[in-house]
């Protein structure tokens, strides 16, 4: 009989009943529940910013053990006091996603299979072709008026860029590059 009166001593009900609770608390809980923990419990945050467009919005970045665990909006962030949209809040997705392509892949002209490679190799591949294609067509005079300029290649920034970030692109790609194609991704 004690073992019984201890098993229903623990049971929820009869523990609301007992103490006259509306069961919306504590004593509503079973012991598994009770032992439950979030899965950010005892995790690090780091603070960042959302990567899909120029708002900027903040978001918490929760981590253990070198492992990425949750993503959500940054309550102290006076741009969006928490809230991400759609897009922001599949962030954690977009960085876990089984699918999630993290390895440089190039295909060759009329290839039918894609490559891997290096990071640093697929960026003195792009590097060697904007070289070549501002040699090929940098202009530098027209009717005795100096140009200085190629139409051949251009830049489209991202929306996340800050105005520091968009005022050395355009330094950049202006004046060293001479590129007159320059856009950004938040006008799109």
């Amino acid at each position: 009989m004690a073992s019984l009166s201890a098993l229903l001593s623990k049971w929820p009900l009869l523990r609301q009943i007992r103490e006259g609770k509306d069961g919306t608390g504590f004593e509503s809980m079973s012991e598994k529940t009770r032992m439950l923990r979030a899965r950010i419990d005892d995790a690090q945050i780091a603070r960042s910013v959302c990567p899909y467009c120029g708002v900027g919005c903040g978001q918490l970045i929760y981590h253990k053990d070198g492992k990425l665990i949750s993503i959500e909006g940054d309550p102290e962030s006076p741009i969006s006091q928490g809230n991400l949209c759609p897009k922001g809040a599949a962030s954690y997705q977009l960085l876990t996603h089984s699918r999630r392509e993290t390895k440089m892949k190039y295909r060759a002209p009329h290839a039918k299979e894609w490559q891997e490679m290096s990071l640093d190799r697929a960026m003195d591949m792009v590097a060697d072709r904007v070289w070549e294609s501002r040699r090929r067509t940098f202009v530098h005079k027209t009717d005795n008026q100096t140009i200085n300029h190629t139409t051949a290649i251009c830049h489209l920034g991202g929306a996340t860029l800050d105005n520091e970030e968009n005022y050395l692109i355009k330094k950049l790609f202006t004046g060293g590059l001479g590129m007159v194609c320059i856009s950004n991704q938040a006008r799109i």
